[in-house]
């Protein structure tokens, strides 16, 4: 693995305890340029992971706690009259940082929601008339707690196309759990933490991840596993080629972290469920066939032929 990717999963392990696969997805999500949803029950550790990523790199980081009454303008900016002057000046919103934590995503309204698509797609802010560009790297980092309904708006579909991943936490072990008590006896340890990796470390990874090779049967093997979401009787809405695409960069920054320099069709294997399955919808046929949509793509996977290293 590259040496400062692993320094940058080292540093988050002083906070997250035992969950190495969801750091490195969520590294890969960056390694990318794209956005990552935390999905998880309370408690777990959906902050904290962002927060000990953004921490580790030495960019800005802005957190915005999504409520209901929350305003698209607080992430995006707004215009002001300047008394002096006379004219109107541009107040940046919270979006203008490295990182940005969503918190409870699905608490804001859906205007609020809004603001975020052009953000996440373009990496941009249009107001007045202007394109206000954010800086690279630009990250959102949003949680949301699947179970709790109630005062919750329920994200569209064009709102989790935008996410490259959707990462589970889950809960810990016994000795994970243990490990957690200890480190949280006497202090938060995101507070012990500081950054390993500068804003143009980043930059230079994700370059690099660009330079990933694929042949052509690992790209027609990421179209076969889409194709055949839209083909399936029991999906409703299959995977898109927004979707397509996040699948073969996620597959770029997974191999690139396993120290190669092109893909194999276990990288796409590996990236599939957490890049495909929050975009899927299951018809009414597919809720009793599959438990979840990620059962959907499982079959799918186990379905498509493998195409030969």
């Amino acid at each position: 693995m590259n040496e400062k990717i692993e320094i940058l999963v080292k540093n988050i392990e002083k906070v997250i305890v035992g969950k190495e696969t969801a750091i490195r997805q969520a590294i890969a999500a960056l390694l990318t340029e794209g956005h990552v949803l935390v999905e998880d029950v309370p408690g777990v550790g959906k902050t904290q992971l962002a927060a000990a990523l953004s921490k580790s790199v030495s960019g800005s980081f802005n957190r915005v706690q999504m409520t209901p009454d929350i305003m698209p303008t607080d992430i995006t900016g707004f215009s002001m009259l300047n008394r002096e002057t006379g004219g109107f000046e541009y107040r940046k919103g919270a979006a203008f940082c490295n990182f940005l934590l969503a918190d409870e995503i699905n608490r804001a309204s859906p205007k609020a929601q809004s603001s975020l698509l052009e953000v996440m797609e373009e990496h941009q802010v249009s107001a007045d008339g202007e394109t206000y560009t954010l800086p690279k790297p630009f990250m959102v980092l949003a949680t949301q707690n699947p179970v709790e309904t109630y005062g919750t708006y329920h994200l569209p579909e064009a709102q989790m196309d935008r996410f490259v991943m959707k990462i589970s936490m889950g809960y810990p072990t016994v000795d994970e759990e243990l490990a957690i008590l200890d480190r949280n006896e006497y202090e938060n340890p995101i507070l012990n933490i500081s950054s390993v990796l500068n804003i143009e470390d980043i930059v230079s990874l994700q370059q690099q991840v660009k330079k990933v090779r694929a042949a052509d049967n690992v790209k027609n093997y990421i179209v076969a596993i889409t194709i055949a979401s839209r083909n399936d009787e029991g999906i409703k809405l299959g995977i898109s080629p927004r979707g397509s695409i996040a699948l073969y960069k996620a597959s770029k920054a997974w191999a690139f972290m396993n120290g190669r320099d092109y893909i194999t069709p276990q990288d796409v294997k590996d990236c599939a469920v957490c890049t495909l399955a929050h975009r899927l919808m299951l018809s009414p046929k597919g809720k009793s066939m599959y438990d979840t949509p990620e059962a959907a793509i499982e079959k799918i996977l186990g379905s498509v032929p493998v195409p030969n290293e």
